[in-house]
């Protein structure tokens, strides 16, 4: 099995330009949300309502960590990989053009929609140390997602609005939106799997 290293300088260059994009991202979606709620901590607390904010930070953090030379295992890379994946993927089939945007909050809505899912793909294609994901990694990545979603139902449930069209109860119904569920759990753990897959194959003797 291969250990993940000390990351490369180059290596090291383009993950602080991927910490950067999600800093960036979070910090202009903060203003954004401030100017809107009013008040920064009513803003931060919205914010945390998203799994697409939540696992931008997961990004911006790890990538921080590889910025300045830390060792990330392969399990929490290749987690916030597949994770930062969703985010896009869901976007783009289910959420985009859902809400008109201007300014920074449009902004916000590009560097963590579209730039962190594609640049972070492509850092694990280019960077990440293979062979080091292990045959259950797929099912601990899925704990995340899986905790999410109890996380924004119940929050949905106590507050009256929910983070996303497709996991809201009060207008779906629960049936629906277990479904829902099932085909994102199913559709995060195929992804899990081949990048398992993926990782074996691309693994250098």
């Amino acid at each position: 099995m291969v250990r993940s290293g000390t990351p490369s300088a180059l290596a090291r260059l383009a993950a602080l330009a991927i910490a950067l994009v999600a800093w960036l991202g979070l910090a202009t979606q903060l203003q954004a949300s401030t100017a809107l709620a009013g008040a920064l901590g009513d803003a931060i607390w919205a914010m945390l309502r998203y799994f697409t904010v939540l696992t931008n930070l997961l990004v911006a953090t790890t990538f921080t960590a590889l910025a300045l030379g830390r060792r990330v295992t392969p399990f929490a890379l290749g987690g916030a990989t597949l994770a930062i994946l969703l985010v896009g993927i869901v976007f783009a089939l289910l959420l985009n053009g859902l809400v008109e945007l201007s300014g920074g909050a449009r902004l916000a809505d590009f560097l963590l929609h579209r730039a962190t899912p594609l640049l972070v793909p492509l850092y694990w294609l280019a960077f990440a140390p293979k062979g080091g994901i292990r045959r259950y990694d797929p099912l601990l990545w899925a704990l995340y997602p899986l905790s999410y979603f109890v996380y924004a139902l119940a929050r949905g449930a106590a507050e009256g609005r929910y983070a996303y069209p497709f996991m809201d109860v009060g207008r779906l119904g629960w049936p629906q939106t277990g479904l829902h569920a099932l085909i994102l759990a199913a559709g995060f753990l195929v992804a899990g799997f081949a990048l398992r897959w993926l990782d074996g194959r691309m693994k250098r003797d």
